[in-house]
């Protein structure tokens, strides 16, 4: 049990420090485009390789982040049932889901997009545009990128629900555990 805590906290700390890393490429992604639209809009003039840039940091962060949005929650979800649930049920909910629906998933997305990478690199693949920027093959990167973080944190996400079916969920620290809901919280005073 303490291996499966240990690879939680490592998939928790690599999908953080990811995340936290390309969240920056938001405020790159912001002001590339700003840049487009002063040069478009004041200066008559329009650089393709700044509006290809702006796109492909959006679509690295995007792709990047997805392993920490998972890890922090942040995905969509109708929670019309899973919210009220208790802690265990969750677990198991989370365990069907991560085996039968995400790891089956991001399985095609690598098996597919390795294809596309592989045959990117090998044409050293760059912008559709003329003048537009070179390296496509790097962003292209990504789909992998996604499909290995997502994976890790789908993992991680399985090896939790284990732990709390196990009634070893004290292995994690409180942030990697599951959040408590008011009625599951002892009451004040209660030890």
């Amino acid at each position: 049990m303490h291996v499966l805590a240990g690879f939680i906290r490592l998939v928790g700390g690599l999908n953080w420090v990811v995340g936290q890393v390309l969240s920056w490429l938001a405020l790159v992604c912001v002001l590339v485009c700003f840049t487009v639209v002063v040069q478009r809009y004041f200066f008559h003039t329009s650089v393709l390789w700044m509006q290809d840039l702006y796109v492909w940091v959006a679509g690295a962060m995007f792709t990047g982040v997805a392993g920490f949005a998972l890890l922090r929650n942040d995905h969509v979800r109708v929670d019309i049932f899973y919210r009220p649930w208790p802690v265990r049920r969750k677990a198991i909910a989370d365990l069907f889901g991560v085996v039968v629906f995400l790891l089956p998933f991001m399985y095609i997305v690598a098996t597919y997009g390795w294809v596309n990478v592989a045959r990117s690199w090998g044409l050293r693949e760059g912008s559709g545009n003329i003048g537009g920027m070179p390296g496509l093959f790097v962003l292209k990167s990504f789909i992998l990128v996604f499909a290995g973080l997502v994976s890790l944190q789908g993992l991680a996400i399985a090896a939790r629900s284990i732990l709390v079916l196990a009634g070893r969920e004290d292995l994690l620290p409180e942030r990697l555990r599951y959040p408590r809901e008011e009625s599951e919280l002892p009451a004040e005073g209660a030890h």
